[in-house]
C-alpha cells in the first residue's frame, strides 16, 4: 500500500479505505457470523448491516440531517448501540459519546458544545435527558427500549417483572420523541426503491484523502480545569489505532466468530475502539455486558461460551479473581487479554494468568490518542512496564523547560503519530496549548523510557483520579460542591481503597455551618454528580493548605493522608 504522511515530521499511515467502506467489507466478509449479543438476543453481521442501512436511509432521507452533523449516542452495551454506530458512520455524519449516567447537567454541556442534533438515547434515563432538551440544538430524540430486539414474550416478561418490582418507566411524550424500531422501519420502506449506495451516493461522504481528515468521532474527555472538551477523532484516527492495536496482538487474535467479552461501555474510547471498531474489523463475536459491576451476572453469561479474549481495566480482573464461580469457566480457549484506563495491578496480573493461563497485556493510552500509545506483547513482555509506543507512534520524554530528557529520567509523556486527535471541538486554545505546530501532544502524564525503548508511567502531572477506569476532575467536583449555600470552600483528592484496586473521591470543605453533615453534603454531590464521582468520605477543615498565591495544594492534602 502507498503511504500517506501524517503531519509533518511524523510516522506514516498505510493508506487504505474510509472507516465506513473498512467496517463494511467486513459485514459482507463476515455474514454469516454473529456480530454482536447480549442477554440471550444476537444479531449477524448480515442482521447488523441491514438494520444499520434502514437506520442510516431513515437519517439521510427523513431526517433533517446531513452528512456532518453530530449525532448523539446515550447508550449503555446493548445492540442498539452497534446499530446506531454504524448508521451514523454510514450516513458519513460524526458520533457523539454519551455517558447514560450522567447528570442533567454534564449531558446538556456535551450537547450544547457538540451541536448534536439527534441524540439516540434509552427510556430508562429520559427523565433526566428529557429536560434539558430545549436548550439544545436536538430536533429529533430516538428512543430505545433494553428489550428491543428481544422475542416479544421476554418483552412482555420484562414488563411484568419491572411492573411486580415498582420498577416501571414512566412514558414521557415530547414532539421530538420516536422509537428505535419506527426509524428503523422508516428507514426500510427507502431502502425498497433504491440501494444503501444510491443514498450514499446522493449524500457522499467526505473523500479521504484530503487536507483535513473527515471528523468521525467527538469523545469528551477532562482537562486541567475538569471542563469536559470534545477530542475530534477523524476516521484515520481510528483505523490507524485498530491497524496498531493488531500490530500488537496479531499473531496471537483468534480466528472470525471468535468471542471477545466486551464489559466496558461503548460510550469510553477504550471500549469504542476495541469491542466495537476492531472487534468488527476481525469479525469478532462480541458478547456485551451492559453492567460489570454485577460480577455474578457477568460470570453467568460468560459460562455460556468458550470465550477467546477479553477488554478490561485491573479493577474488573480483581473483582472476576476474587468470585467464587469464576473459576468455573472454561478459559481453554482465552488467548488475549487486555488492560487500560488505569494502571494495572502486578498481583491481579499475576493472580489472573495462575487462574486462566492467560496474561494480561496493559496498554497506555488517552481519549486524544483513539486510544493506544504503547503496549506490550506476549513476544516482549516486561513486568511492571508499560512496553514500547505502537506501530508508527514516537513517544519523547521532555522536561518542564521543554528540554527532551535521555533515556531513564522522568518527564511529561508527548506522543505523535496517526492515532493523535485533530484538536478540541471548539477550544483552539487548549488545542494550541496541548498540540505542538509540528504534531506532538503533550500528555500531562509524567513517564520514563528505558535504554530499551519501554515506557514506564510513574505519575499523572493533572490532578484526575481514576474511578474503576473513569477520569474524575476534581475542579468539577468543587465547582458543584460549593453551591452548597454552607459551604465556603471545597477541594478533592483521589485515595487508594484499602481493600481493593483503583481511587476512591476524598472531600475536603470548609463550612460556616458546625452542624452540616458527611451525610448531607454527599446527599448533596449525588444530585449534580454521576454516581462514581460522587466523594466516599468527606473532612471538614478549618483551613486549607495553599501556595504562595492561594491555590490550594492538593498534593499536600494526598501527603497528609499517607503520613
Amino acid at each position: 500500500m502507498d503511504d500517506q504522511p501524517v503531519n509533518q515530521g511524523g510516522p506514516k499511515l498505510p493508506s487504505c479505505a474510509s472507516l465506513r467502506e473498512l467496517l463494511g467489507r467486513s459485514l459482507t466478509q463476515h455474514a454469516n457470523l454473529v456480530a454482536f449479543s447480549c442477554e440471550g438476543a444476537s444479531l449477524t453481521y448480515r442482521q447488523l448491516d441491514r438494520l444499520s442501512n434502514q437506520l442510516a436511509a431513515w437519517l439521510l432521507r427523513e431526517s433533517t440531517l446531513v452528512p456532518g452533523d453530530r449525532v448523539a449516542i446515550q447508550l449503555p452495551n446493548l445492540l442498539q448501540y452497534p446499530v446506531a454506530a454504524l448508521a451514523v458512520i454510514k450516513a458519513g455524519m460524526v458520533i457523539v459519546n454519551i455517558n447514560p449516567l450522567y447528570t442533567a447537567g454534564e449531558t446538556e454541556h456535551q450537547l450544547r458544545d457538540s451541536g448534536a442534533r439527534a441524540l439516540f438515547t434509552l427510556e430508562e434515563v429520559l427523565s433526566v435527558t428529557s429536560k434539558i432538551l430545549p436548550g439544545t440544538a436536538i430536533e429529533k430524540v430516538v428512543v430505545s427500549r433494553i428489550t428491543d430486539f428481544h422475542p416479544w414474550h421476554i418483552r412482555q416478561a420484562f414488563r411484568l417483572k419491572r411492573l411486580l418490582q415498582g420498577k416501571r418507566v414512566p412514558m414521557i411524550r415530547f414532539a421530538a420523541r420516536t422509537e428505535f424500531h419506527k426509524v428503523l422501519a422508516r428507514g426500510k420502506k427507502y431502502l425498497r426503491y433504491m440501494s444503501m449506495q444510491s443514498l450514499v451516493d446522493l449524500s457522499p461522504d467526505l473523500p479521504r484523502h484530503q487536507e483535513t481528515p473527515r471528523l468521525g468521532l467527538i469523545q469528551y474527555t477532562g482537562g486541567t480545569t475538569g471542563i469536559a472538551k470534545g477530542a475530534m477523532l477523524s476516521d484515520d484516527n481510528i483505523m490507524a489505532n485498530m491497524l496498531q492495536i493488531d500490530s500488537v496482538i496479531r499473531n496471537h487474535c483468534p480466528p472470525p466468530g471468535s468471542v471477545m467479552v466486551a464489559p466496558l461501555p461503548f460510550y469510553h474510547i477504550y471500549a469504542f475502539t476495541l469491542n466495537f471498531a476492531y472487534s468488527l474489523y476481525k469479525g469478532y463475536h462480541g458478547v456485551l455486558i451492559p453492567d460489570p459491576r454485577n460480577t455474578g451476572r457477568m460470570i453467568r453469561t460468560l459460562k455460556r461460551f468458550r470465550i477467546n479474549g477479553l477488554v478490561g481495566i485491573s479493577t474488573l480482573y480483581q473483582l472476576l479473581c476474587k468470585h467464587p464461580d469464576f473459576r468455573k469457566l472454561d478459559f481453554s480457549a482465552l488467548s488475549i487479554c487486555t488492560s487500560g484506563g488505569m494502571a494495572l495491578s502486578v498481583a491481579t496480573s499475576r493472580r489472573w494468568e495462575v487462574l486462566t493461563g492467560c496474561r494480561i497485556l496493559e496498554g497506555y493510552g488517552l481519549t486524544e490518542t483513539s486510544p493506544l500509545v504503547a503496549s506490550g506483547s506476549y513476544e516482549d513482555y516486561q513486568e511492571g512496564k508499560i512496553g514500547k509506543p505502537t506501530l508508527w507512534t514516537d513517544i519523547r520524554i521532555v522536561a518542564e523547560d521543554g528540554t527532551v530528557l535521555p533515556a531513564e529520567e522522568a518527564g511529561e509523556i508527548q506522543v505523535r503519530g496517526p492515532q493523535v486527535m485533530m484538536g478540541y471541538w471548539n477550544c483552539p486554545e487548549e488545542t494550541a496549548a496541548t498540540l505542538t505546530a509540528d504534531g506532538w501532544f503533550k500528555t500531562g502524564d509524567m513517564g520514563i523510557l528505558d535504554e530499551g525503548g519501554y515506557l514506564t508511567v510513574v505519575d499523572r502531572i493533572k490532578d484526575m483520579i481514576i474511578v474503576s477506569g473513569f477520569n474524575v476532575y476534581p475542579a468539577e467536583i468543587e465547582d458543584h460542591v460549593i453551591k452548597h449555600p454552607d459551604i465556603r470552600e471545597a477541594a478533592v483528592i483521589g485515595m487508594p481503597k484499602k481493600e481493593e484496586e483503583g481511587e476512591q473521591v476524598k472531600l475536603f470543605v470548609i463550612s460556616d455551618n458546625p452542624d452540616l453533615s458527611e451525610e448531607e453534603v454527599i446527599r448533596f454531590c449525588r444530585l449534580g454528580l454521576t454516581p462514581y464521582k460522587v466523594p466516599s468520605k468527606v473532612e471538614f477543615r478549618a483551613t486549607l493548605p495553599r501556595t504562595s498565591v492561594g491555590k490550594v495544594l492538593r498534593r499536600q492534602l494526598r501527603d497528609d493522608q499517607v503520613a
